[in-house]
């Protein structure tokens, strides 16, 4: 039994967060025992990650301040628990983490980075430093770093990071879960007051500036003037009325009318269905899970280019530059004309793409492998290695 402790920096439901407990929820129980420690507080994702049955618990920090305090009670908890693999996710988590293993003497520490991208703009300071430092101590605290996507991993070796030691893991997905069907599309437009007939294009997505919500809203904008019976579903947390940002630029592309905010919804594989394009408007993404479950659903994708995500859509989707409201509703028009005979087979082919390239029974068996490899030979030190270092 290999016993895998997986750090991560808090559990809201967002990317990383959800494929840590498909990861988790998926493993064969046989050989792999996990358990979850959260740097921050138990989030949304706790309860889904506990019911599989997986141990989870909250450090407590503070986000934003730094207390060596926590850091020594992470390295006293890894002590107890005694895991034969640390799985740490995200840079606050591989740096904390990594430091908190190696004070603890544990040398069997896999990385996993989940951005494509680092921006001043959009990202904060703390990250962007938080990346730097573990660039610097890639080569001292990890055995492994997994990179979620290609392009993730080329970003990060350019920042320093060691390149032997990278691998891309993409996300899966459960493709029993995220699926065709008619019936859940019906209903979310029922629901929605949405006519069955009507032409849906959808973000899902939280807001924030790197998501693109102003670029969807103004490419929404540009095409309701040739297709005004279309219809816009916007859904993630802060993507609410009461949002005077968001509302003040859906406002400005007259659009307010054909425009439904849902907020964030647990319902995504429904929510899915009831569209019949689905776009990624993003000015940064490393791997965007909500794409390929788009694609799961057999529903067209347009993307912007940015991170794996012309990779993902590959010849069936529509790529577009980001920040470029036109491009992005030319795309939707080419969509959109095309006849509905013409989208369901674009939409066959986006579920059999993501059936061939990203299964999550085909994910989890990579993890485990890594798992297998690293915790071989890996015996606890009975000193730093940091310590060790002449650096």
């Amino acid at each position: 039994m290999i016993k895998v402790a997986h750090i991560i920096t808090g559990l809201a439901p967002d990317g990383a967060e959800k494929m840590l407990h498909r990861l988790v929820a998926g493993m064969d129980s046989t050989l792999f025992e996990n358990e979850v420690i959260s740097l921050t507080d138990l989030g949304a994702m706790a309860g889904k990650i506990e019911a599989c049955g997986v141990r989870v618990r909250a450090l407590g920090m503070k986000r934003g301040i730094p207390n060596p305090y926590y850091l020594l009670r992470l390295a006293q908890w890894l002590r107890q628990s005694q895991p034969q693999v640390i799985q740490t996710w995200m840079y606050h988590a591989d740096l904390v983490g990594g430091l908190a293993a190696n004070l603890a003497g544990f040398s069997a520490v896999v990385w996993n980075i989940r951005h494509s991208r680092l921006d001043l703009r959009v990202d904060k300071r703390r990250t962007l430093w938080t990346a730097w430092a573990c660039a610097r101590l890639s080569r001292l605290l990890p055995r492994r770093i997994v990179c979620c996507s290609e392009t993730s991993r080329r970003v990060h070796v350019n920042l320093g990071y060691v390149p032997d030691q990278m691998e891309v893991i993409p996300n899966g997905f459960d493709l029993n879960l995220f699926k065709p069907d008619p019936a859940q599309r019906r209903a979310i437009r029922e629901e929605l007051g949405i006519p069955q007939a009507a032409l849906v294009i959808g973000l899902i997505a939280r807001f924030h500036p790197i998501k693109g919500h102003r670029n969807f809203v103004e490419a929404a904008g540009r095409l309701r003037r040739e297709f005004p019976d279309a219809r816009f579903l916007l859904c993630g947390e802060g993507v609410v009325s009461n949002n005077a940002e968001l509302a003040g630029w859906i406002e400005s592309a007259a659009i307010q009318d054909v425009c439904h905010l849902l907020g964030r919804r647990e319902d995504i594989p429904q929510i899915l269905n009831a569209l019949d394009v689905a776009t990624s408007a993003s000015v940064g993404e490393a791997f965007p899970n909500v794409v390929a479950e788009a694609m799961a659903c057999g529903v067209p994708c347009v993307v912007t280019d940015v991170g794996d995500s012309a990779a993902i859509v590959g010849a069936i989707g529509r790529v577009v530059p980001p920040r470029a409201p036109d491009a992005l509703a030319r795309a939707w028009r080419e969509l959109l004309e095309a006849r509905p005979e013409a989208r369901s087979r674009l939409g066959l082919s986006a579920r059999q793409r993501i059936e061939q390239r990203f299964a999550l029974t085909t994910v989890i068996e990579r993890y485990q492998n890594l798992y297998a490899q690293v915790s071989e030979g890996a015996p606890r030190s009975t000193s730093s290695r940091l310590a060790q270092s002449p650096g």
